[in-house]
């Protein structure tokens, strides 16, 4: 037979194509319960453990630790997003999932160094305030943005305290270092997808980058450098139609340029 133009080899391959896509695209979206959409969210997971083993010796119980990191952020995002969606039976798995393999590997680690314990009861703090949002539909929020930062950010602490030798001042000031550039990436993002046409946020940006600027001149004068490129980020790029992708794979080379300037600057 013939439809259109089209014969029954046609049709069927056509066929065949369709349900591959199909296939596809539920694979995708099983997938996307477990593995978060944030792209700019890897740079907060890395950075501050990268900074907290530049700031103190290295040590064998670092592998696990940030194997550990990671999995408490794997199983943040499905926990979040159940609250968020109300969802169980899309995130109920993930939940269990992740919860089964981060419950050995918390309870070791506090064998082996019981204070983390308190960090523990610090990250849940912080959470508690993440899980507010998520359940007003409201994580977008700046201030739920920046206490996410905050939490991101605080994990140098612990990478420090376990190397057992670091310089708690020259740890602050690199935990300060983190949060004023992530939250200024996040005030940059914004001027590029959810406030794009606001323009009280980009001057904002504008703004807050240009204290940042003049802050790590005060700090040290060659790490003007990095901020004043991200200075010129938060001006010229909002000005293009960027997509959310495409932000949070550049926010990773940004945040590898200033990883690379405070290991030249500071070690």
């Amino acid at each position: 037979m013939n439809f259109g133009g089209m014969d029954d080899e046609s049709i069927n391959r056509s066929y065949k194509d369709v349900t591959h896509c199909e296939k596809r695209i539920k694979a995708l979206k099983g997938i996307s319960r477990y593995i978060p959409n944030q792209h700019g969210a890897w740079a907060m997971l890395i950075l501050p453990f990268l900074f907290g083993l530049a700031a103190s010796p290295k040590q064998f119980i670092h592998i696990p630790l940030f194997v550990c990191w990671f999995f408490i952020y794997l199983f943040s995002f499905p926990v979040l997003q159940w609250i968020k969606t109300g969802n169980s039976k899309r995130y109920r798995k993930p939940v269990v999932i992740y919860g089964a393999i981060l419950l050995p590997l918390l309870a070791s680690l506090v064998w082996v160094k019981p204070a983390l314990i308190w960090y523990g009861v610090l990250l849940l703090f912080f959470f508690m305030a993440n899980m507010y949002y998520a359940k007003m539909k409201n994580e977008r929020a700046l201030l739920n943005d920046i206490t996410a930062i905050l939490l991101f950010c605080s994990f140098i602490y612990p990478v420090v305290h376990i190397g057992e030798g670091g310089d708690w001042t020259l740890t602050t000031e690199l935990f300060l270092l983190l949060v004023c550039y992530f939250i200024g990436t996040a005030l940059y993002v914004k001027t590029i997808i959810r406030e794009r046409k606001n323009p009280r946020y980009y001057y904002a940006s504008i703004i807050y980058h240009l204290i940042i600027v003049l802050l790590a001149a005060w700090i040290k004068v060659f790490l003007v450098i990095p901020f004043l490129i991200l200075f010129i980020r938060a001006i010229w790029l909002p000005k293009f139609e960027l997509k959310a992708k495409h932000v949070g794979m550049a926010e990773i080379g940004f945040s590898l340029m200033l990883y690379v300037s405070v290991l030249l600057l500071y070690f």
